[in-house]
């Protein structure tokens, strides 16, 4: 058996990450999470350690996409509707990517009057942040 492990997964969201690990353990395989800790403590620097990492055994690849394509396929039965409706995927306006989440700005996180109040109260602006859609690949917002 090769000992070697990848990175089978890549995550932005810890209880995505934390469902498809617990999927695997269930069924047999040996696996765990990187960078869960740092992302779940310090949100914002997500993105910059590159999410959180599934890694898996090398040799497990295989079984496991097999594993989870059948988990897929069992979300329609006999002709029905689908368990649950499939979000239509948000692409990324530059490069096309569907790697994209929804939250709190990062370049442009708050309007012209919430800055205007908050200089005049004399405090941080803690309210009314701008939300878009984040690109994780090429890190461009868009709303």
């Amino acid at each position: 058996m090769n000992d070697r492990t990848v990175v089978y997964k890549t995550f932005y969201n810890p209880i995505e990450g934390n469902i498809v690990k617990a999927r695997l353990e269930d069924s047999g395989f040996s696996c765990f999470l990187a960078d869960e800790n740092v992302s779940t403590i310090y949100p914002l620097y997500n993105q910059a350690i590159g999410g959180i990492k599934l890694i898996v055994f090398e040799d497990d690849v295989d079984q496991i996409n097999q594993l989870l394509a059948e988990d897929n396929s069992t979300l329609v039965h006999d002709g029905e509707e689908p368990q649950h409706q499939q979000e239509e995927k948000i692409l990324c306006e530059v490069c096309g990517s569907d790697n994209v989440g929804y939250g709190m700005a990062t370049k442009k996180k708050f309007s012209w009057w919430v800055i205007l109040i908050s200089f005049f109260v004399a405090v941080y602006p803690p309210f009314k942040g701008n939300k878009c859609y984040h690109c994780y690949n090429c890190g461009h917002e868009f709303k």
